[in-house]
């Protein structure tokens, strides 16, 4: 009784969106017309022993009210590093990947449910992350909105697709505030501050600096002017803008954003996979993570492999590929290029 009751308990103190992710995954996992009673078991275990960590950070989690400056950053790494230089300073963060998937009304609820599906049918992630999606989304909104209007916002941001997305996605949450706001650019930040001339290195996002580096930046940067009216105004604007499109992919050319066809890169795969074959005596199979790796090491851009793998497993439905294994993740299948590709 004692397990019933704590189970009711927390169900109660459940948003809607976290009791409906839980029962997707219990009805998906039932589904499952493969699996064992004992594999069944063990899933449905995870999935609640998931559920109360989840719970449990929840609940450890209380906001400040002495807080005096919010960092708000995109990708855990990048919250991370800045956890490690500003303790007494609130850090928040979305753990999403803002250049791909659709954000068609994003800051609607239907445009949120709508990326949701998208993500869950197209992304291969894990289940805990779709699980906890909707409710650590709106959270972190929430967490923005809540932000009180003496305290000063750092946003930090690089010049990619994903990252200068997201800029303007949270600049049109905080378009009602009265808040200062400092944006830090941290590609043109660390060709300034850290930057060495024998190292060619320049970081594609924010995530890539180390803790003392991106603290170095910070202090030469926290005191750089804020962000005026009319420079909010044009990135809510171009909010409004990319939030009306209904394409899945973004890409950063040119010092702006540009929305694509989800195919965008497809050619490119096709390219790589026919120079990884020429370096083979024999034309033979490719460990799917070893050609993602390899389109992903020569890319200009930050977009995740989780993308490219949705797009390597639609060429080979497609015909262009022939595929050896399962691809439920990327160590489980290898694929070659059909004749006449």
């Amino acid at each position: 009784m004692g397990i019933l009751r704590e189970v009711k308990e927390i169900v109660a103190n459940s948003s809607e969106d976290e009791v409906r992710s839980l029962l997707f995954l219990l009805l998906s996992k039932i589904g499952i017309e493969a699996q064992t009673d004992e594999e069944l078991a063990k899933d449905m275990k995870k999935i609640y022993s998931d559920f109360l960590d989840l719970k449990e950070r929840q609940k450890r989690s209380e906001d400040d009210k002495s807080v005096k400056v919010v960092h708000i950053a995109f990708g855990a790494s990048s919250a991370g590093s800045l956890k490690n230089i500003q303790d007494e300073e609130k850090v928040i963060f979305f753990s999403d990947q803002f250049s791909i998937g659709p954000i068609w009304k994003l800051h609607e609820e239907t445009g949120l449910l709508q990326r949701y599906k998208w993500l869950m049918n197209h992304i291969n992630v894990e289940e805990e992350y779709l699980f906890t999606y909707l409710a650590s989304f709106k959270k972190t909104v929430s967490a923005i909105e809540a932000i009180a209007e003496h305290v000063r916002i750092f946003i930090w941001t690089g010049n990619n697709s994903d990252e200068q997305t997201a800029l303007r996605y949270v600049l049109y949450l905080l378009r009602k505030k009265r808040n200062t706001i400092m944006l830090i650019n941290t590609t043109v930040a660390y060709k300034t501050v850290v930057a060495k001339p024998e190292v060619e290195f320049v970081p594609s996002h924010t995530g890539e600096i180390v803790p003392e580096k991106l603290g170095a930046i910070y202090d030469r940067n926290k005191t750089n002017q804020p962000l005026s009216q009319k420079e909010r105004a044009r990135y809510e604007f171009e909010w409004g803008e990319l939030s009306n499109q209904i394409e899945n992919l973004r890409v950063w050319k040119d010092e702006q954003l540009f929305n694509v066809d989800d195919g965008y890169y497809d050619e490119y795969i096709i390219q790589t996979a026919r120079k990884l074959h020429d370096e083979q005596k024999n034309k033979g199979f490719i460990k799917s993570a070893r050609l993602i790796g390899e389109v992903i090491g020569h890319l200009d851009q930050r977009i995740g492999d989780e993308y490219f793998e949705y797009r390597l497993v639609h060429l080979v439905v497609k015909g262009v590929f022939e595929i050896e294994g399962v691809p439920r993740a990327m160590r489980f299948y290898s694929v070659k290029l059909r004749q006449g590709y």
